[in-house]
This record gives structure tokens, C-alpha cells and sequence, in this order.
């Protein structure tokens, strides 16, 4: 159960960091802060992998 739980907050985490990457290309935002948000997102994914999810 605590799995599960686990994974549904690492989900929820992982969409959230995937609206913000799209917002910032969706409203021009410079590049660094771009590349933030894309880093943020690959290392959410990561940890998804990694847990084995």
C-alpha cells in the first residue's frame, strides 16, 4: 500500500514539473530558466525509474 501511495505522489510530482517545463516553452521564458524546469523533470523521472515503478 505505502508503494502505491508513494508512487501516486511521485506521479503527481512528476505532471506537475511536466506543466511547468510546458508553460515556461509555452510563455517564452529564457533559456536557463527552461533548462531548470526540463532538469527538474528528468530527475523526477529518475527516481520513478530507479524505484523500479
Amino acid at each position: 500500500m505505502e508503494k502505491t501511495l508513494e508512487k501516486q505522489r511521485l506521479i503527481e510530482k512528476i505532471e506537475a514539473a511536466r506543466q511547468k517545463l510546458n508553460d515556461s516553452i509555452d510563455m517564452k521564458k529564457d533559456y536557463d530558466t527552461i533548462y531548470q524546469h526540463s532538469v527538474e523533470l528528468d530527475h523526477l523521472i529518475e527516481q520513478y525509474i530507479v524505484a523500479g515503478f
